[in-house]
């Protein structure tokens, strides 16, 4: 059966053009050396791969991973040490560095940053980097709110790691390399029990501001081409004049992504605060197609675009054909930003030395004209909200308790994957018309189901779910208003051109 599955395998990757026909026997004596085979024949009547995309990859590389096992060439039975082992596999079909930076390289010079990225796209899901077959039981549905259609995905893809995983973790000897799942180090690393194997990962060397970056794709794309571009140093992020220059620099090598940067402050930063990186793709999300509902202009900065985002969150949005100005007004914004305070609307520039404002900054590029995104955040705590006012509140922890990083910042709510089951759970109870609050994985549920169930007369087993992922999707739009630092009522809208008025 091994011998099989390697002819098969090898078979996938010449059809997806991650080998050549010259590449077979090679390819073959490498992956019999992982197995520790001797003797390898090739089985008469092969199953001909017409389609990679649609080839079950999952399935072939099963039937290794139980050789191996059975081998004893995994350590243990479990997801961590097969998904450490099948890349060691898939590592072996993929080319060198040099060999893909070349290709996509050609490709951007002979046919267009476009074609170059739907490329690498490809490339990255065939090599089994991205894992489409995980990706594919993600939930995924939109919701309909005041501030448009919302992506709503509650996130199945990456695997939960196994107590006795957890366990050779918390024993191994500790390493510091690579110092992050962000750093260029990753490329070709083998992993351990606690740091993912990436032998089947290439990286893309891109230059911004004159610096040598790197351009990847994240391996649990929640949204399309969701794409991540990182400094090739390991140093921390920060909001500043450079990181608006950054931005411009990437979206005007790819101007059909948009890109953007998590804030720089613990709570509203949501990602890995000590590696320098952006997340973008091609993707046109609910912020992005939201209007200005209030224009306004900045003396000095008459020839440029300016006004209040309708959007639950607070966002100001720059647009010029010259990004260069937008990035002069983006700086004039960010500093009066840092050190603004208006303590009847509760914004605290910082309280005993700790700073609490920063900005969330989206590029783009629509027709001929650049666009810029500042989205203000504060990460301000009380006693009353713990974990941050401009957070989800504690009502709406039982849908969303996590923080509000770049991609919800735009509308798409990436949901805990324990909510599948909840969600599924709920729509049986709701249906039966059982207590929700007798049961106790469902009654961190009971208050809204109570606020929303009486607004509909006809609940049956056929429209329960999608009512349930309707109210999901009002949640979130509540998630942002409460994650907005000035809010959509007449005094927050006062408050917010009160700091316009003082740009």
């Amino acid at each position: 059966m091994i011998t099989e599955n390697i002819f098969t395998l090898v078979n996938y990757g010449i059809a997806a053009g991650l080998l050549d026909e010259s590449d077979r026997i090679y390819t073959t004596n490498t992956l019999m050396e992982l197995f520790g085979l001797d003797e390898y024949e090739e089985p008469q009547n092969p199953a001909e791969i017409a389609n990679p995309a649609e080839f079950d990859l999952e399935g072939l590389l099963k039937q290794m991973l139980d050789c191996a096992v059975e081998k004893g060439l995994i350590p243990g039975d479990s997801i961590v040490y097969r998904d450490l082992f099948d890349t060691k596999i898939m590592g072996l079909l993929v080319p060198r560095p040099s060999d893909v930076i070349s290709k996509f390289q050609d490709l951007y010079e002979e046919e267009g940053a476009k074609a170059a990225t739907d490329w690498y796209y490809t490339f990255s899901q065939n090599t089994d980097y991205i894992r489409r077959y995980r990706i594919a039981r993600d939930m995924k549905w939109k919701a309909d709110t005041e501030y448009g259609e919302m992506d709503i995905t509650i996130n199945l893809s990456k695997p939960e790691k196994d107590p006795k995983a957890i366990a050779a973790a918390k024993t191994a000897k500790q390493s510091g390399y690579p110092k992050c799942q962000l750093c260029m180090e990753n490329e070709g690393y083998a992993g351990r029990v606690d740091h993912p194997a990436r032998q089947n990962h290439r990286i893309i060397p891109v230059t911004i501001q004159g610096n040598k970056w790197g351009f990847q794709y994240s391996p649990y794309v929640y949204y399309n081409e969701h794409c991540i571009v990182f400094n090739s140093q390991h140093i921390p992020m920060k909001i500043e004049h450079d990181t608006f220059v950054k931005l411009f620099h990437f979206v005007e090598q790819f101007p059909h992504y948009f890109v953007g940067s998590n804030a720089d402050l613990p709570i509203v930063g949501g990602s890995i605060l000590s590696h320098d990186h952006f997340q973008g793709g091609n993707y046109e999300f609910a912020m992005a197609k939201a209007p200005v509902e209030k224009a306004f202009c900045v003396k000095g900065f008459e020839d440029i675009g300016a006004g209040i985002v309708k959007w639950p969150m607070s966002v100001i949005r720059l647009s010029h054909r010259d990004y260069n100005r937008i990035i002069e007004l983006a700086d004039v914004i960010l500093a009066k930003w840092r050190g603004y305070t208006d303590e009847t609307a509760f914004i605290f520039a910082e309280t005993d030395g700790e700073p609490h404002n920063t900005i969330t900054p989206i590029a783009r590029k629509r027709g001929d004209m650049y666009e810029l995104d500042l989205v203000l955040r504060n990460n301000i705590t009380t006693e009353e909200h713990p974990l941050g006012v401009y957070h989800p509140h504690a009502e709406l922890h039982h849908i969303k308790k996590e923080n509000i990083g770049l991609i919800e910042v735009m509308g798409l709510a990436v949901l805990p994957s324990r909510l599948k089951s909840e969600l599924e759970m709920l729509a049986d109870a709701i249906v039966a018309k059982e207590d929700i609050r007798g049961n106790e994985v469902l009654e961190k549920h009971a208050d809204w189901v109570d606020e929303f169930l009486p607004q509909y007369d006809n609940v049956t087993k056929e429209n329960v779910m999608e009512i349930i992922k309707k109210e999901t999707g009002i949640v979130f739009g509540k998630v942002l208003e409460h994650a907005g630092v000035y809010k959509r009522d007449e005094a927050g809208k006062a408050a917010f051109q009160r700091f316009i008025d003082s740009i």
